[in-house]
């Protein structure tokens, strides 16, 4: 399959334009000191500060009337979300561009400090959030991790290393692959948590962000990513008690208030597992390496699922009987 290529987006400094204009609105913009510069530029993103504002290029594809329920949805949800500045995105170089205030990310070199608890407690309070189908569009979790297995299978072209990632894949259930409904009730849910969806207010309380993929979903879906890590070893298990023991402890309702969460957690985590293996195994093939010490852990995993029967992976076994 060729993809068609993504359209070039907004330079840096075009966005920081848009930042510079929003910090210095009600005030004189020279001498200007704020502090500056790009905070990420990757295909489906680009976001620049200047100085207390943050401006988003959103991915070339994104439709602003969804993105614009999403902001709607997170500006409601002022105690889950970082509020928007904004609440329509506005168009430059044909991306839709949101605005932002900015708070300080979780630090990625103090892992003894991550906001297991905080964390666990704005998913769960989102994901008791009131909310009308009509509202939000439906959460774009499955749907990612079905782009990224496709990017592996392009990139792959029939690599023996790919193998065990699509047999993982197609061992799930189709709610999971993006392809039908989820069998329980559906919830807003943010689709794409990981500890870089989190800031802190200067007050220090925390807040989720990157809207993009908010929305109507599998609640468990935003617990996958811990619990694959977990499950494969790269997530201590008292950072997990902590996270799954805060989520509970706020009421949410993604797993039993007590007892054992594999059974809703289980799909969600393998899929994200997959998610994963398939995101890196793409880059490896692309950058003619083989995978690191962690990544080959989603790999190996990979393989490990590929080899249970379907039934374990939420989906009947098929007869074996002709």
């Amino acid at each position: 399959m060729t993809t068609a290529p993504a359209a070039p987006g907004p330079p840096p400094a075009a966005l920081a334009a848009r930042a510079r204009a929003a910090a210095h609105a009600h005030r004189p913009p020279e001498p200007c000191t704020c502090p500056e510069g790009t905070l990420a530029d990757r295909p489906d993103g680009l976001v620049v500060r200047h100085g207390h504002v943050v401006a988003k290029a959103h991915a070339p594809a994104a439709d602003p009337a969804p993105l614009a329920r999403r902001l709607a949805a997170a500006a409601r949800l002022s105690d889950v979300f970082l509020a928007p500045l904004d609440g329509t995105p506005v168009p430059l170089h044909g991306r839709p561009v949101t605005r932002w205030p900015y708070a300080e990310p979780v630090d990625p070199d103090d892992p003894d400090a991550a906001p297991w608890e905080a964390a666990a407690t704005l998913l769960a309070r989102l994901h008791r959030a009131p909310v009308q189908a009509a509202e939000v569009p439906v959460s774009r979790g499955p749907a990612k991790a079905a782009r990224a297995v496709a990017r592996l299978r392009d990139a792959a072209g029939g690599h023996p290393a790919a193998g065990p990632v699509l047999s993982a894949w197609a061992a799930l259930p189709g709610w999971a692959r993006g392809a039908g409904p989820a069998p329980d009730r559906p919830a807003l849910c943010h689709g794409d948590f990981h500890l870089g969806q989190l800031v802190r207010l200067p007050g220090g309380s925390w807040r989720l962000i990157d809207v993009d993929d908010v929305g109507l979903g599998t609640p468990a879906w935003d617990l996958a990513r811990p619990a694959a890590w977990f499950a494969c070893g790269l997530l201590a298990p008292d950072e997990w008690a902590r996270f799954l023991g805060a989520y509970r402890a706020a009421g949410g309702p993604a797993v039993p208030a007590a007892g054992d969460p594999w059974p809703a957690l289980d799909v969600p985590a393998r899929a994200l597992t997959v998610q994963t293996a398939a995101r890196v195994l793409a880059a490896c093939l692309a950058d003619g390496r083989g995978p690191d010490e962690v990544e080959v852990v989603f790999v190996d995993a990979c393989a490990r699922m590929a080899g249970l029967p379907r039934s374990v992976a939420g989906e009947p076994a098929p007869d074996p009987t002709p």
